[in-house]
């Protein structure tokens, strides 16, 4: 039986897209402050998986796959985008009328990313690196995990963990995350 510690960088980006998956179909369900968090909670995990893939699994890819240059280019411009998107998500914030409609939107964006990611990345990916270095890669996954916030900072400017991660301190978590890669790519090399 597979366990969190048993899985490869593959199997674990699969997970956090079925974790993206889940919450954009329980966020529009909810109201008021739980709204608020389940939209936390998928900011965050949105962030510390596309810093995780952008440390990790893209420099990789780029050297290892079919076309790597092309793939991982096409998958930054969709992240791109998608920060984008999610900035003006913030702007409008959960209780506006609106907010409902622009989620759907935005949630088919970052469902059609996570199926090029899948199809043109993951997929190669699993086919061409041995089991241990994708194990080794997803150790580099967990630590980008166990650095990023799970609530909001007490000095940022905002009120939530989405003005955190919006409004300055991503720089931050992205530091924090690519330190924390960084430090345990060297201690087990």
């Amino acid at each position: 039986m597979d366990t969190r510690e048993d899985k490869n960088v593959v199997d674990l980006l699969l997970e956090q897209h079925t974790q993206v998956k889940n919450l954009f179909r329980e966020i529009p369900q909810a109201t008021g402050d739980r709204k608020e968090e389940l939209f936390e909670d998928l900011v965050r995990l949105l962030a510390v998986h596309e810093t995780a893939e952008e440390i990790v699994v893209h420099p990789t890819a780029r050297s290892n796959i079919d076309d790597g240059e092309r793939v991982v280019e096409s998958r930054l411009n969709e992240e791109r985008e998608a920060k984008e998107v999610l900035a003006e998500l913030h702007d409008t914030g959960v209780r506006n009328p609106d907010f409902d409609r622009k989620l759907a939107e935005f949630e088919e964006s970052v469902v059609a990313h996570a199926n090029h990611e899948e199809q043109e990345e993951f997929s190669q990916l699993r086919a061409k690196l041995p089991e241990d270095r994708l194990r080794r890669m997803a150790g580099a996954v967990k630590a980008a995990e166990a650095t990023a916030p799970t609530r909001p900072h007490p000095r940022a400017t905002g009120e939530s963990a989405m003005a955190n991660l919006l409004a300055g301190p991503p720089i931050a978590v992205f530091d924090r995350v690519r330190d924390a890669v960084r430090d345990w790519t060297k201690s087990n090399k």
